[in-house]
């Protein structure tokens, strides 16, 4: 690697050359050209930054990153193709599969979807439950991608482990009214397979209760390391304007001070009941949108704590709901709700069969993964990881 400062346009020079004789997909290899040299350097598809399999093609001038490309794939499923092979009913399992963080977000934008498609309600206890799930849901995901974060910084294992300390309480609880951990597969078309007992709704109160002391914590133990704000301060910074013709969603898109949240502009479910704050960044930089996640938290805690107190009573499934033989008639329809990684939506097409004749998931993951390598030009090759980090993404919703 060249040790001397480089001019970025003699660099871009430089490296149109290098592609003429090289291409791009290839193992890394040094390009000498005077007293200068570029590296191309594959990070991934095992790189233990990556969160999965995902592969980085980077060059560098030195250490300072004038090209990045991702590449992803490696974990395709053919979910789509798989879901318009089977009932609309059977495709529920699947959406667990997609950000496997986050199945039951998963499961509500679906649900919504095909509801929306046939004209479907849902009872009112079955919409305050599954706001709970899913805020606790949010929780669980920024906490863990906080952790992740310090974890890429060099802070390895204790933030990560005050985080899954949290998160295994709330998968406690998910298992105890699902039966699974992280694979819920929980909503139906018309609300949810089971009802929350008195019982798991106290325990859920008492997780509830506790974790406004937990953020403290975590905040107070990472907010005033010189380290962090040092590494995230200014570093991978993402425009408004980018963000918003990008498609950007989610904690991404309102770090970059763009204020927008699905639950506040779309008022799917219950959410125009209760009174949040949609945090904003001012910056767009790493350390905007690891604040902007904690933040949510807090709010999602107050949605929690109003949505526990106001649960009604009464059945959770829409006794008019059709589980059997069901064929939705010809039309379309796109649900999507504002899951914790960004706008997660379901875009349905039938033709009165009883497979959906095209279905499409607009997944957050791979939306905000497209302006990776804008965030990351110009930046110390260190810092690639922090701002891989903090998109936050899992391969399983990016291949699909």
């Amino acid at each position: 690697m060249s040790s001397s400062s480089t001019d970025l346009g003699n660099v871009t020079a430089r490296l149109a050359r290098s592609e003429k004789l090289d291409g791009w997909n290839r193992p890394p290899v040094i390009e000498t050209e005077g007293d200068s040299e570029l590296l191309e350097l594959a990070m991934g598809p095992h790189h233990p930054s990556t969160h999965g399999v995902f592969r980085m093609d980077v060059v560098l001038d030195g250490e300072r990153v004038i090209r990045l490309k991702p590449v992803f794939g490696y974990l395709h499923r053919n979910h789509e193709q798989l879901a318009q092979g089977q009932s609309y009913l059977a495709s529920m399992p699947y959406t667990d599969r997609l950000d496997y963080f986050c199945s039951l977000s998963n499961n509500w934008a679906y649900a919504l979807a095909v509801e929306k498609l046939v004209g479907q309600t849902v009872p009112e206890r079955a919409e305050y439950l599954r706001v709970i799930l899913a805020e606790l849901t949010r929780i669980q995901n920024h906490a863990s991608t906080i952790g992740f974060l310090l974890q890429e910084m060099g802070a390895s294992g204790t933030p990560l482990m005050y985080a899954f300390r949290e998160r295994e309480l709330i998968l406690d609880l998910f298992e105890s009214l699902t039966g699974s951990r992280m694979m819920c597969n929980y909503m139906r078309f018309g609300g949810c397979r089971v009802d929350a007992s008195e019982a798991w709704l106290n325990g859920a109160r008492k997780v509830v209760a506790a974790l406004p002391k937990f953020i403290d914590e975590f905040e107070n133990f990472l907010m005033t390391n010189e380290i962090l704000m040092a590494r995230c301060q200014g570093i991978g910074v993402l425009k408004p304007e980018l963000a918003v013709n990008a498609g950007i969603s989610g904690p991404m898109l309102r770090a970059s001070g763009v204020n927008y949240d699905i639950r506040k502009v779309d008022h799917y479910g219950i959410y125009d009941r209760f009174k949040f704050r949609v945090p904003l960044g001012d910056h767009g930089d790493i350390f905007d949108r690891y604040m902007v996640r904690m933040l949510e938290m807090r709010e999602s805690i107050s949605i929690l704590e109003q949505a526990l107190k106001e649960l009604p009573g009464g059945p959770v499934m829409d006794p008019k709901a059709k589980i059997r033989n069901f064929r939705p008639k010809a039309g379309e329809a796109y649900g999507r709700i504002e899951a914790p990684k960004g706008e997660l939506g379901f875009y349905l097409i039938s033709d009165g069969s009883p497979n959906p004749y095209r279905y499409r998931v607009r997944p957050p993951s791979l939306i905000n993964l497209t302006v990776l390598e804008d965030m990351c030009l110009g930046s110390n090759v260190a810092d690639v990881v922090l701002i891989f980090g903090s998109v936050d993404i899992v391969l399983g919703e990016v291949d699909r």
